[in-house]
Formats: structure tokens, C-alpha cells, sequence
């Protein structure tokens, strides 16, 4: 092969490799605007949001080739789009675990995701305490000449659980894989406390948003009725709308 000719082989390669980790990252800015949407919708319409923050990663092509190896896949683009789904990943972090299942639901409802697979590791934690719930979604690309479909892996946690597992990486990057059996020990302690946590916060939750509730229905019977000799009469709605037009009709 001619000195040209590898020039040119090699320019297609580079142009192949960049669409492809191109089409990871429009992926994760398609999921990462669909988030967004669903994040500011909750927000306006119950006053909260489930969601707390996002962050999202594209696995570097150093990290990409460790796993090839690890896993003894082919080499071409197209194995490695079909072998290896975390190249994209985003990570949204939640206040409670009923957030968590609620933003599963959001996410199962946009009718272009296509759910392939879900991990459910707070119902079923992992031995060492870990707890996540993944979910392996398909996305639908449209480049300048095809449209493609890109897996996203999504992990959605609470605050406790992502300071857990963070804390969990930096011990075992620290020790090299290789932790002392009462770290483990103490890390699975750490996973429980964390679990308490969540689950009185959980209750709190519950309770505040009761209490709120009831305040706003108290609220509504005041100003909805009238208290004539101790005895409490409901006003139509229709006098209190007519005292609300005559009111901005004196402004």
C-alpha cells in the first residue's frame, strides 16, 4: 500500500471514530434536554422537583479499549457499539427513593426511548451494599446522512446512595481492588446507615407533605365559608366569584 493510500485509510478511520463517539454525545444531550424538560415541568406544575442534579461522561477511547480487552470483543465499531453499552452514561441524583421510581416512570413514558434493560439494585442490593437503579435505554440520533440508535446507560440514585458509592471508588481505586476484609465490613455498615437515612427522610417526606396538604384544605374551608353563631356555613362559589370581580373591579 502506497504512502497515499495510507494517508487516506487513515483519514476515513479518524472521520468513522470521530462520528461515532459524536453520536455517544448527542445521545446524552438528547437524554440530558429530556431531563431538563421533565425536571422544569414537575417544577411548575407541583412546586418540587424529583430530580436534584445531572451529570453525565463519555467513556474516553483509553477506557473504551480496557474493556474491549476485558471482554475479548471484536475490534470493528460495530461490536463495540453492540458489546459495550456504558460508553455513554448519565447519572441523575435524587432527594428520596420514590423520586427515583418516579423518574424511572417519566423516563419509560417518552415514547422515542427504547428501555432495552433495568437493573434494580436498591430493591436487590449488590453483596457489597451498593444500591442504584440502572436503566440501559436506546436513542434515536439523526446524523447528516442516517439516523442511528445509541445506548445511554442511566443511573438514578439518592444523594446518600452517590456518597456511598463514591466513597466506595476512592477506597477501592486507593487499595487497587484489593480492600482489607474490615473496610468491606465497614463499607457494608456505610451502605445500611445510608439506607436508614433515606428512609427517615422517606417518612419525613411523607409527613411534611400531609401536614402541607391539610394546611391548604384548612386553608381553602376559611376562606370558603363563614362562622355566624358558632355555626360554620359554606359560601356557592359563584357569590365568591362575584366578590372577586367586583374586588378587581375596584382596582
Amino acid at each position: 500500500m502506497g504512502e497515499q493510500a495510507q494517508i487516506e485509510q487513515f483519514k476515513k478511520i479518524k472521520t468513522e471514530l470521530t462520528r461515532f463517539l459524536m453520536m455517544y454525545k448527542f445521545a446524552l444531550d438528547e437524554i440530558e434536554t429530556k431531563v431538563e424538560i421533565l425536571k422544569e415541568e414537575f417544577q411548575s406544575l407541583h412546586d418540587y422537583s424529583p430530580i436534584e442534579h445531572t451529570k453525565s461522561r463519555l467513556k474516553s477511547p483509553e477506557s473504551i479499549m480496557k474493556k474491549i480487552y476485558r471482554k475479548n470483543s471484536g475490534l470493528s465499531l460495530h461490536d463495540i457499539k453492540k458489546n459495550i453499552k456504558d460508553i455513554a452514561g448519565l447519572r441523575i441524583t435524587c432527594s428520596f427513593i420514590s423520586d427515583i421510581y418516579r423518574v424511572k416512570s417519566m423516563l419509560e413514558n417518552q415514547d422515542d426511548l427504547t428501555i432495552l434493560e433495568i437493573k434494580d439494585y436498591i430493591r436487590y442490593p449488590k453483596p457489597n451494599g451498593y444500591k442504584s437503579l440502572h436503566m440501559l435505554v436506546e436513542v434515536p440520533v439523526f446524523m447528516s446522512d442516517r439516523q442511528e440508535r445509541v445506548c445511554v446507560e442511566i443511573q438514578i440514585r439518592t444523594i446518600a446512595m452517590d456518597f456511598w458509592a463514591s466513597l466506595e471508588h476512592k477506597i477501592f481505586y486507593k487499595y487497587n481492588q484489593s480492600v482489607p476484609e474490615h473496610l468491606l465490613q465497614e463499607l457494608k455498615d456505610a451502605a445500611d446507615a445510608a439506607d436508614e437515612l433515606d428512609r427517615k427522610m422517606e417518612r419525613l417526606h411523607t409527613d411534611i407533605k400531609e401536614i402541607k396538604e391539610n394546611n391548604a384544605l384548612q386553608m381553602e374551608d376559611e376562606f370558603g365559608s363563614i362562622l355566624v353563631n358558632n355555626r360554620q356555613f359554606r359560601l356557592p362559589a359563584a357569590f365568591l366569584d362575584l366578590i372577586g370581580e367586583g374586588e378587581r373591579g375596584i382596582k
